[in-house]
């Protein structure tokens, strides 16, 4: 993903003229006003109707509606009712973390961590933007509940994480709780939360700086940093500043890098130097958030979706797009994105959000919202109840399946709520200059106000976007008022059309951008602008050549036959897996594609349900295939060369996919076409749980027998005796020589090279030595290759007889084939 930054200013007009560049001049009796094209959104100064930034802070170009402005409709109002009945709104019917009598957020002496602070930040705003009565009556009880347990020095929550971290409080859960409270109060109207606020940043100001160096929070302080400036915008006390240079000073530093690689933690944390630079005003910090954005998906991020591998954390060599990125990963981007658009004023983290929302996050639960899973990934053939052994996920627990997940999951079920409220309030933001901005599209009503003296006006959005590529917003006004309005050009629509009240006006944009059209609107105004949807194709370079297919905002992926099984739970909390019923190894046999609309069937987010499908030239790749564990294997260069028939395949909106390949092999024709390499299942008499056996043949060559910053596969913490590991193939293959490459950590561990070591090869049922082998090596610091007399077999053993009070170790083992 190439890095983008976007620092040109906006281009001016006068008298309704567009500059050069911009756009042709529009007839003054057909459009009366201003057009003009910004690349980015730079405040003039600290205006608007809804609370802009206090002097010393920097003025903010778009600031956030109160929630409840906006009004979703359409699809997005499906996700966010099923949401209502699903895992989120209905939690406490299953997590009993969420027991009211029991819980430490509202009495102090009994338990509690994030579970309950994760799931009230979405909660909140889930009834807020929905007008539940159900979810706004509990989201009273536990905000009374709350408010009231808080104690005279300013300290909330359970008395218990007051010494929690080397005897300091642990302030990280504490983050989300302000979300929801100041999102409360923003909706009500309620007076008791900012002085709770006010005496729990004394209590934090009061604390000595190590205390912000420890535990979750020290990656996670943009949080907190947000929730102060909310503060001192609403009071003016000059000691809450101090207290953001207080945070800053003691968090972990993103300033000259990334201090943690935990996906969670990069999702919130990366933003932190331009959340200061709000106060600190250097460009500096603003540079360093742009920097730790490209970095972390410039290895990382190398596949469709918006997300990244972490999972759990991001680890050198697992980039491929079958790795996973977390729930709570995919929602913190998108909170992050949003609130960055709102800082920066730049385009580009609008379409990033929108990215996730409707290529990631649909499918990271079942189609009913009554489950989640913890990992979510591009390219993906069964998502089941097994923990994975072979490197594909960070963590030793199961990870895939659909399912409450309250304790298997933990973080997730409770967190993945902000992500749709969070998105629908966001989809209109008020400008420093008393406008509005379409930020992000989707059938919609915002009521607000604009102009000089706060008129309040409401507009309608009518479209179906992301599946359609017309929006039309009409205008509902007391009378007639003078104000800008905002409308984002995303990234990939490279001739945008507006018309306003049916005159087109001319416009020339750079996406991504915002047109911004000022003018005298008048009840009855209608806007209609046109985003012409392309399909196209990106090359993912860093992952192989891979191909993706994009059409307009949303990436498309193999529609893939799935098998919904319940395997646990009860009917109305299941818990699915998801195994393949069609083939799915295809690679994407050149760039001709044909759109074709389908009959809207509910939810747009389903493999039936999508309205949109692409037709396009696949062809099979055999050799492609899962590991014995159900996992698919990793992309290999290409591009790649197949003997199989051209096919018609079709393709679905990556979000109602759950089971998908959209990183494709791209299929090649030429001399530079490479062939599909078999790669053996590999297994084992042992594995170290942080170790793979994949690392056996993942063509990473090592520095030496220690190298230990790349993948390995050890039989630690076995020592001495005769442990083996071995090759199966998928058909027999003839042999005739192999090369290992041993581990050994002398110095600081305990594996070496083994006392003797030799090579078996499966006749029948029987383990037979290859015949008239070479020696058989032990030399630390290279490949130890060994000849034998050629065999025909399906599968090759390496036993080693392990030296005495020592393990072992490989980093790399091929078999030479003839």
């Amino acid at each position: 993903m190439e890095r983008r930054t976007f620092l040109t200013r906006g281009l001016a007009v006068t008298g309704g003229v567009a500059a050069a560049g911009v756009g042709s001049p529009a007839r003054a009796d057909r459009f009366p006003g201003g057009v003009r094209v910004l690349r980015t959104v730079e405040a003039a100064s600290a205006g608007g109707h809804y609370t802009p930034n206090r002097a010393p802070l920097r003025p903010a170009p778009f600031l956030k509606l109160p929630p409840g402005s906006v009004r979703p409709k359409g699809w997005l109002r499906r996700q966010l009712d099923l949401q209502v009945e699903g895992l989120n709104g209905r939690m406490p019917e299953v997590s009993d973390y969420l027991n009211y009598d029991t819980n430490g957020w509202v009495d102090p002496s009994k338990g509690g961590w994030e579970e309950l602070p994760y799931w009230l930040r979405g909660f909140t705003d889930l009834g807020i933007v929905t007008g539940d009565e159900r979810v706004r009556g509990l989201t009273r009880r536990w905000v009374d509940g709350i408010l009231a347990a808080q104690q005279a020095d300013g300290w909330f929550g359970p008395a218990a994480h007051r010494t929690f971290l080397d005897g300091g409080p642990d302030f990280w859960p504490h983050m989300p709780v302000l979300d929801a409270l100041r999102s409360y109060a923003e909706a009500t109207g309620d007076e008791r939360i900012t002085p709770f606020l006010m005496r729990y940043f004394g209590f934090q100001n009061r604390q000595p700086a190590e205390v912000f160096r420890r535990g979750w929070g020290a990656y996670r302080w943009g949080d907190t940093i947000d929730s102060v400036y909310w503060a001192y915008n609403r009071t003016g006390e000059a000691w809450l500043l101090d207290l953001v240079r207080k945070i800053h000073a003691g968090s972990a530093d993103y300033v000259t890098g990334l201090p943690t690689w935990h996906n969670v933690n990069l999702a919130q944390g990366f933003r932190e130097p331009i959340q200061y630079g709000v106060l600190a005003g250097d460009p500096a910090l603003r540079t360093a958030t742009y920097q730790n954005f490209d970095t972390v998906m410039g290895t990382y991020g190398q596949f469709p979706g918006g997300g990244f591998a972490g999972d759990e954390n991001c680890r050198p060599y697992f980039t491929d797009p079958r790795q996973g990125f977390e729930t709570c990963g995919f929602v913190e981007l998108m909170h992050s994105f949003e609130l960055l658009t709102r800082i920066t004023g730049d385009p580009v983290w609008a379409d990033r959000c929108e990215d996730i929302a409707v290529n990631s996050l649909p499918a990271a639960f079942d189609p009913a919202q009554r489950g989640t899973h913890y990992v979510t990934s591009a390219n993906c053939v069964q998502l089941d109840n097994v923990a994975k052994s072979h490197g594909q996920f960070d963590n030793d627990f199961a990870m895939q399946a659909y399912m409450p997940g309250v304790h298997n999951y933990r973080c997730c079920p409770h967190n993945y709520g902000m992500g749709w409220p969070y998105f629908a309030e966001e989809l209109w933001l008020a400008t420093y200059d008393s406008g509005l901005c379409a930020s992000m599209y989707a059938a919609s009503e915002v009521t607000a106000k604009v102009g000089a003296d706060g008129t309040v006006v409401t507009v309608t959005e009518e479209t179906g976007y992301p599946f359609e590529e017309t929006v039309t917003l009409r205008i509902s006004a007391p009378r007639p008022v003078d104000f800008p309005l905002y409308l984002r050009v995303p990234q990939w629509c490279e001739k945008p059309a507006l018309r306003v009240n049916g005159s087109p006006v001319p416009v020339r944009a750079a996406p991504p951008c915002y047109v911004v059209v000022t003018r005298t609107w008048r009840n009855g105004d209608r806007i209609e602008l046109r985003l012409p949807m392309r399909t196209t194709t990106r090359t993912w370079e860093k992952n192989h050549g891979a191909v993706s297919v994009e059409h307009g905002p949303l990436t498309f992926s193999l529609a893939i036959e799935e098998n919904w099984r319940r395997f646990a739970g009860t009917t109305a909390w299941p818990e699915y897996e998801v195994t393949a019923g069609s083939p799915w190894n295809y690679g994407l046999d050149g760039r001709s594609f044909t759109v074709r609309r389908r009959p809207a069937r509910g939810n747009p987010f389903t493999r039936r349900g999508a309205p949109l499908e692409i037709r396009a030239r696949a062809r099979r790749i055999p050799a492609w295939r899962a590991d014995d564990e159900n996992v698919i294997q990793r992309l290999q260069d290409g591009p790649v060369r197949s003997a199989e028939p051209a096919e018609t395949v079709t393709l679905i909106p990556m979000g109602a996919a759950r089971l998908r390949i959209t990183a494709f092999p791209a299929i090649g024709h030429g001399p530079d076409a490479r062939d599909w390499t078999v790669v053996p299942v590999a297994t084992a008499s042992h594995l170290w749980q942080g170790d793979t056996t994949e690392a056996l043949c993942d063509g990473i060559e090592p520095a030496n027998s220690a190298d230990e910053s790349i993948p390995r596969f050890t039989w630690w913490d076995h020592r001495g005796g005769v442990e083996w590991v071995q090759y199966d193939y998928p058909e027999p293959i003839t042999a005739a020589a192999t090369a290992v490459y041993w581990f050994d950590d002398t110095g600081h561990g305990q594996c070496r090279v083994p006392a003797s070591w030799r090579l078996l090869y499966r006749d029948g049922d029987t383990w037979r030595p290859v015949e008239n082998p070479s020696a058989y090596g032990t030399a630390r610091d290279a490949y130890n290759r060994t000849t034998f007399t050629p065999v025909r077999s399906a599968a090759f053993r390496l036993e080693a007889h392990l030296g005495d009070g020592v393990s072992g170790g490989i980093l790399e083992w091929s078999m030479e084939q003839r």
